[in-house]
């Protein structure tokens, strides 16, 4: 598509000297697609050479559509609307870049110029609770982001930088240490990451009666957050850990280990997959080195208290704490830390954080900091910010009735697709173990799409009922013309119909149906180096809709198997299979299957 883009623009910038003797160089000439209602694939836009030419700008478009019609063999018709030249393509250019594709001769998704190292950072969960819906937006797009880098041929590393320490995690420890008697994920029949949630939630359960107990005896209520006993054994607990005593390290290693399985459980669900894991209780000591980097350079300052800050007023920003008083880190302390470990270990040009929009302040001043400090990899630091996922009210709340949990809202999208396909009828001659399949396939398709469709800084409603509609702009609709496909290609292989590695430049005349999704075909390599130019799910997510509808016009306007003539009925065959193949690549992009068969 890009050399067609380059042909035209040569061909327009030939018109401009031959017509009017105007030098315009065809790397200056900007093309448009030309709007739906509009005949024409490709639109250059004439009112802002009015001046230069002394024309107005329809008399403009007439002459140089008047010109590349005779002179240029892509052109074969043109229309001017005001000042937009819009033009058509000869049928015989998209069957020739159609029969090269299916000849293997150009790549669905091409290689971008300059390929870099990247690493995507995602999921980031704590050891304490199990992962809610928060988490599956950010699993999602942070897996897809990744996908997509690699689609327009960057090397990708997928890094999780897991929280397995701090005060929070002790909180899970000592409810379990008081109240768990001994019990197991085993003993207790529940998903490692639930049953340390359980006590996660325990804690608060009692930390807050202890806090009404104390109030009750009229201590201020401030005072009794700091003073009630679980508090303090909570903190107790901490400094017990930071000093590697070996009763509170064996248990926290064997909480967190409940926590890992049934986190690698959600991870098989939900199919999202790691290169290297990170964790807190490795990292969190790195960035004091940093600190002490930024204090020899003079960068950083320390404040009568002996607390080491860093002003960033010049930016912008403010000034920022690096290190307590006592020399105990904070978060952006271990953030220093961690971006020099992932650069020492993978060198990269990119470094994207995938993090919710209440921490765009941090990364602002996680960037700063280390271009305060001199890091070469500090211009390559990029957050990939997204807002939260409600839910319509009295949906899926959880048994505390605030967080939605993840297993649950999966369990709850799995049966909504079971429902939903018993009701079409869509599972005929499929074994109990296909089903159940086709049923997760389904399910995982409408979570995901209907989270990345959406812009992701934009705060958005997720309704398990909507996205999951074999008719609407989902998931299932898209893997529904997928199905629909392979049915036909399945006929046409029964029937013998030949379709692979022919020249199909002979066939006179497309469909308008078929012109349409050949044009959309041959762009799916631009939509994924925009997509990974703006680490945007989401164009690939429209582009793949636009692809099913345009092809389920083609499939009610045409009746494929009545064709008479037999390199038609080839092409047709071979441009339905390049159809699924785009599909299935895009769609595969955004972590979604597409099943063969419903």
């Amino acid at each position: 598509m890009k050399n067609l883009e380059s042909q035209i623009a040569q061909a327009l910038s030939q018109a401009l000297q031959y017509t009017y003797s105007h030098v315009l160089p065809a790397e200056q000439i900007a093309l448009q697609p030309t709007r739906k209602e509009f005949a024409g694939t490709f639109t250059f836009v004439t009112f802002p050479l009015t001046k230069a030419l002394g024309k107005g700008p329809e008399q403009i478009g007439q002459a140089l559509g008047d010109y590349l019609k005779e002179n240029a063999p892509q052109v074969s018709g043109y229309n001017v609307v005001k000042g937009f030249l819009n033009l058509e393509i000869h049928d015989a250019v998209w069957l020739e870049l159609f029969s090269a594709q299916v000849a293997g001769k150009s790549a669905v998704f091409p290689e971008i110029g300059q390929k870099q190292k990247v690493v995507v950072e995602y999921s980031s969960p704590n050891t304490n609770k199990p992962l809610h819906l928060g988490h599956l937006r950010n699993n999602f797009l942070g897996y897809s982001v990744a996908e997509i880098m690699k689609g327009a041929g960057h090397e990708v590393v997928k890094a999780n930088l897991v929280n397995d320490r701090g005060i929070h995690i002790c909180k899970s420890m000592i409810a379990y240490q008081l109240l768990g008697n001994g019990e197991t994920p085993e003993s207790a029949d529940m998903k490692g990451d639930h049953l340390v949630g359980k006590y996660y939630v325990k804690f608060d359960q009692e930390y807050k009666k202890q806090i009404d107990e104390l109030v009750a005896q009229g201590k201020d209520k401030e005072l009794a957050k700091k003073q009630a006993p679980l508090m303090l054994q909570a903190q107790e607990m901490l400094q017990k850990w930071e000093q590697g005593d070996a009763d509170t390290i064996a248990l926290w290693k064997q909480m967190n280990g409940w926590v890992y399985d049934g986190f690698d459980s959600t991870y098989r669900t939900i199919g999202v997959d790691f290169d290297k894991f990170y964790y807190e209780s490795g990292t969190y000591m790195l960035g004091k080195d940093r600190v002490e980097e930024g204090l020899a350079k003079g960068v950083f300052f320390k404040k009568e208290d002996g607390s080491v800050w860093v002003d960033l007023t010049d930016q912008g920003l403010d000034e920022k704490l690096l290190l307590r008083a006592d020399g105990t880190s904070v978060y952006i302390t271990q953030d220093l830390g961690t971006a020099e470990l992932k650069y020492e270990d993978f060198h990269y040009d990119q470094s994207i954080y995938v993090v919710a929009d209440e921490q765009n302040y941090h990364f602002q001043v996680l960037k700063a900091t280390l271009k305060k400090l001199g890091k070469p990899y500090a211009d390559g630091i990029f957050h990939l910010s997204y807002g939260m996922v409600d839910l319509p009210s009295g949906k899926m709340k959880s048994r505390e009735g605030t967080v939605v949990d993840a297993d649950e809202l999966v369990a709850e999208m799995i049966e909504t697709a079971r429902q939903k396909t018993n009701e079409l009828g869509k599972i005929d001659g499929f074994s109990k173990e296909e089903a159940e399949q086709l049923y997760h396939t389904l399910a995982m398709g409408a979570l995901k799409y209907f989270l990345l469709k959406v812009d992701p800084k934009k705060r958005m409603l997720f309704n398990p009922e909507e996205s999951i509609d074999f008719k609407g702009h989902t998931g299932p609709f898209i893997q529904y013309t997928h199905a629909r496909i392979a049915a036909i290609l399945r006929k046409a292989n029964e029937l013998g119909i030949a379709s692979e590695s022919q020249d199909f430049q002979e066939i006179e005349v497309l469909h308008e149906t078929e012109r349409d999704a050949l044009i959309l075909l041959n762009t799916a390599g631009q939509v994924v180096e925009d997509a990974a130019r703006n680490y945007a799910p989401s164009i690939v997510a429209q582009y793949a809709f636009d692809l099913a509808k345009a092809y389920n016009r083609f499939y009610t306007e045409v009746p494929i198997f009545q064709e008479s003539n037999a390199q038609v009925l080839s092409f047709r065959i071979a441009f339905s299979r390049q159809v699924a193949q785009t599909l299935r690549q895009t769609m595969g992009l955004l972590g979604i299957a597409v099943p063969d068969r419903m």
